[in-house]
């Protein structure tokens, strides 16, 4: 009993020093995370690339692959993408139990004291979250000696050991009892963990070990299939991609690789099994990707005959397009798209305006419904964006990516109110149509002119946004201003109009109504251009 204890005592401080680690590596990568994950294309030697690095920096592969699901459940990545990124966080994974292999406790209280010292006293960002890395490593050895303290007694259990030396006997069991240790822990990193710690304990003989090292691999595929389970068909293929690229590679092994990768390891390190297993699980899934890459068509293709595609697949219905909690295994990811989603609102926002605009000039009366049905888009999209972003705040997230949400809530206000404008203008433009109003030639004129500024700020401001261009943010500043002097302007010289009775009362009300809902529009986008700025 006392052993299960310790070693469940010591796989819980592995686990969170894992992730701590995993946290303060992705909150310095920040920034740089969105570039890697934006240099993917359809080139699958790149995604693996891409999905080797993003593991390696989020230290876990099953992190990776659920946000894969949720990329591919949004639209944003086709299955041809994910089938690299899926391969690469194979390649990934194998960092953690690199590290362990090696016999780095006495660093682990050097490292918790430096990292404790610094989180506490440092006032910089960055030095906090390289403390983080620190206080992470240490926790991470510590949870190690833990477990390799727990299991150095079972080596005085006979049936113990020849227990596990019955799985090198069997590698069928041992195969299974691998995918189930992993698929119950959902970390293939802690399983290999516990792995190496009885390897290194001379309890665990390698013959033993590779076995229950291949159904690591397949039992890491658990965490996808559960993200998958109602998510879009595609996304359940992505899933079945990382489950079948797993298996294949756990086939070739145990058929024909398994004594080529034994001689391989025990050759490099003779006489330290636990240094074996973590070179034989490197070399297990760079090998593996390197038979199986250049097939990766065939692998999805498999994925579309095991789910094959429907004529009307029945996707998940949902207004937003980049959205997706999956993505919270990635915060800095999350937040990134969560900007691409308000840009997209904002680009709604605009149709709003632009079909508002045009039901009033040319009083076409079916273009006013799309005016209002897209009105109600930017409602449901400004509901789920706060609801999203609420959420996501809750993550572990660097003071200027909290910065960034805080912000974005504003922003969202800001575009939801010009579609409210933009409906306002739509509302008028069924009066001019219900009662044949009709504007003089100077006034259609004074509108195109501040209605194109304003349409151009708005357009400006939300590229300024996706973009983060300052010049660009202190260009709407600029033409603000002027779209301010003009609604004065004409709003003296329409009155000057009615005084005269060159336009008709109920025209000139709507008139003087359409200038306020235009330069209210053109404060909002002050509002995102300045928020723009406040990252300057």
């Amino acid at each position: 009993m006392n052993i299960a204890i310790s070693l469940m005592g010591g796989l819980g401080l592995f686990l969170y020093g894992m992730n701590l680690m995993g946290e303060g590596l992705q909150k310095s990568a920040g920034n740089k995370l969105k570039k890697i994950i934006e240099m993917l294309t359809s080139n699958v030697v790149m995604g693996v690339l891409v999905g080797a690095v993003v593991t390696g920096i989020i230290q876990s592969s099953s992190a990776t692959t659920v946000m894969v699901v949720g990329f591919v459940n949004a639209g944003i990545m086709n299955l041809s993408q994910a089938i690299g990124i899926i391969m690469g966080a194979n390649i990934g994974t194998t960092v953690t139990a690199q590290l362990v292999s090696f016999d780095l406790n006495a660093l682990a209280p050097l490292a918790l004291g430096i990292g404790i010292i610094f989180y506490l006293f440092a006032t910089n960002d960055k030095v906090k979250h390289t403390a983080e890395i620190l206080i992470g490593f240490g926790i991470l050895f510590t949870g190690m000696e833990f477990m390799k303290n727990a299991v150095e007694p079972l080596a005085q259990y006979k049936s113990f050991t020849d227990a596990l030396l019955y799985f090198g006997k069997n590698p069928i069991l041992g195969v299974v009892a691998g995918f189930m240790i992993t698929g119950i822990i959902q970390s293939s990193s802690a399983s290999m963990g516990m792995l190496i710690a009885l390897a290194s304990q001379g309890i665990l003989p390698l013959s033993a070990a590779l076995p229950i090292l291949y159904g690591d691999n397949i039992g890491t595929c658990v965490t996808s299939l559960i993200s998958s389970v109602g998510a879009s068909r595609n996304a359940r293929r992505a899933a079945i991609m990382h489950l079948s690229f797993n298996v294949i590679g756990t086939i070739i092994f145990m058929l024909i690789l398994n004594k080529p990768i034994s001689a391989i390891v025990t050759y490099l390190d003779p006489g330290n099994t636990a240094r074996q297993l973590a070179n034989a699980h490197t070399l297990f899934n760079l090998t593996n990707v390197i038979i199986l890459l250049p097939f990766s068509k065939y692998i999805v293709k498999l994925s579309t005959k095991i789910m094959p595609i429907k004529e009307n697949e029945d996707e998940i219905s949902s207004n937003t397009k980049y959205l997706d909690d999956r993505m919270f295994e990635t915060p800095s990811i999350a937040l990134a798209n969560s900007v691409q989603e308000v840009v997209r609102m904002g680009n709604k926002s605009t149709n709003t305006l632009k079909y508002s605009m045009s039901a009033l000039i040319d009083k076409d009366n079916i273009v006013l419904k799309k005016a209002f049905e897209s009105e109600k888009t930017v409602n449901k999209l400004q509901k789920d964006l706060l609801s999203y972003l609420l959420k996501l705040s809750k993550e572990p997230l660097r003071d200027d990516e909290r910065f960034m949400i805080d912000s974005l809530y504003h922003t969202v206000n800001d575009i939801e109110r010009v579609s409210d404008h933009a409906e306002n203008i739509a509302e008028l433009a069924g009066e001019m149509i219900k009662s044949d109003l009709v504007f003089s030639e100077t006034a259609i004129k004074e509108i195109n002119e501040i209605y194109g500024k304003t349409l151009k700020n708005l357009e400006y401001s939300l590229t300024a946004l996706n973009d983060m261009d300052f010049n660009l943010a202190n260009e709407v500043l600029k033409t603000e201003e002027e779209v301010n002097y003009l609604e004065k302007t004409y709003r003296k010289a329409h009155i000057t109009r009615l005084n005269e009775g060159d336009c008709t009362i109920d025209a000139g009300v709507i008139f003087l109504d359409l200038l306020t809902n235009i330069e209210r529009i053109s404060d909002h986008c002050k509002n995102i251009a300045r928020m723009v700025l406040d990252f300057q």
